[in-house]
């Protein structure tokens, strides 16, 4: 090598390491340690509410998330059997790329008929998408849902003509509110998480600069929430605050397909996880649809397996756009965002799992609890 190729050299390579600074110094995350909302809820997010309805005798619910105005929304869908409405409609290429609602619920294909009644309760109230506001003719109300099977919990499913969603899907909109039943209630009413009783879950984390950051879920799923032979959730290391149980991480080790409390005879479509999380920091549909593709990794971190052939699993990303957060380079946002939108959703998963009950009738049936 001569002078000049290792003059070059020391160049490039102080330029590399001038340039990991730089990184560096805009990726860094502020000091101090994050913390739960006042509420550990997903409506600790300025600007949401949250309405949740169920039917005791069908052993069935919804779940809708309502913001106070249209936000921007994303959806990852990952499970092998999913059940969805107006997914396309949040393409980053296509034209509204938002939502006036999201709706999670149970009762497999009759549980998508939630999304009409939150859909007929928003047109009612002047709310939704118009391209071009036209005396008599009705705006068009944005409502993306996913639904989880519930149909075999030995519920009264006999509706003939008439699934109650639709109904259920207006009462549990007409109760929004910033406070909300984790556990057995709303879409989680039926559900089942492994061989345990699932539920509904959420919770929530301000960071150290101000973020928020929140997550529902219906735990439906086949895989466990917890590690095979004890009570440690998957989850443990991410507890804050006792908030399940405080049993923090498992010490076992755990073999390869030893899955412990899954579902033993999965059906096809019998299996669902379904989550929305959301910010109130303002971001583009295109930087949600990541923030959905990260929060992801919160399922896999709270329930083993996931994602199978058996599971719809969805994950619903929402910005309610009302905080406005400076950050030198966007995407470090979008990650710091992305990774404890998947933290959150992990915690949600077995909170909703440790607060389930059963429900009237079904003792001694099909799940046990934790408590």
């Amino acid at each position: 090598m001569n002078r000049r190729e290792l003059l070059a050299g020391f160049a490039a390579v102080g330029c590399a390491l001038a340039g990991r600074r730089v990184l560096a110094a805009s990726a860094t995350p502020p000091t101090g340690p994050g913390r739960p909302g006042p509420l550990n809820l997903i409506t600790d997010v300025a600007g949401l509410m949250v309405g949740q309805a169920d039917d005791p005798i069908a052993r069935s619910g919804v779940t809708v998330i309502l913001p106070d105005a249209r936000a921007v929304c994303a959806v990852d869908v990952r499970g092998g059997g999913p059940g969805t409405r107006e997914t396309d409609a949040l393409d980053g290429w296509n034209l509204v790329r938002s939502a006036d609602a999201v709706v999670l619920s149970g009762g497999s294909v009759y549980g998508l008929a939630a999304a009409d009644g939150v859909a007929t309760w928003l047109g009612a109230h002047g709310r939704g998408y118009e391209a071009v506001p036209t005396p008599g003719v009705p705006r068009s109300p944005i409502v993306p849902a996913a639904i989880l099977f519930d149909l075999a919990n030995q519920g009264d499913k006999n509706w003939g003509m008439h699934p109650p969603y639709h109904d259920l899907g207006i009462r549990a909109v007409e109760t929004a509110s910033r406070r909300l039943t984790i556990g057995t209630a709303g879409a989680g009413y039926g559900a089942g998480a492994g061989a345990l009783k699932g539920g509904i879950g959420s919770a929530s984390l301000v960071t150290g600069d101000g973020m928020t950051i929140g997550a529902i879920v219906a735990v439906n799923s086949l895989g466990s929430t917890v590690v095979p032979g004890g009570r440690h959730f998957w989850s443990g290391p991410f507890e804050l605050d006792r908030e399940f149980g405080g049993l923090g991480p498992s010490p076992d080790l755990v073999a390869g397909e030893d899955w412990g409390l899954a579902k033993i005879n999965p059906g096809a479509r019998a299996n669902t996880t379904i989550a929305c999380v959301a910010t109130d920091v303002t971001l583009d549909p295109d930087e949600m649809k990541r923030v959905a593709m990260m929060a992801q990794d919160g399922l896999s971190r709270a329930i083993r397996p996931v994602h199978s052939p058996f599971d719809g699993d969805v994950v619903f990303a929402l910005s309610t756009g009302r905080r406005q957060q400076p950050s030198p380079r966007r995407e470090f946002l979008v990650a710091r965002i992305g990774a404890a939108a998947a933290d959150v959703l992990a915690r949600a998963v077995a909170r909703g799992v440790f607060a389930a009950t059963l429900p009237p009738g079904m003792q001694g049936q099909t799940w046990h609890t934790l408590r």
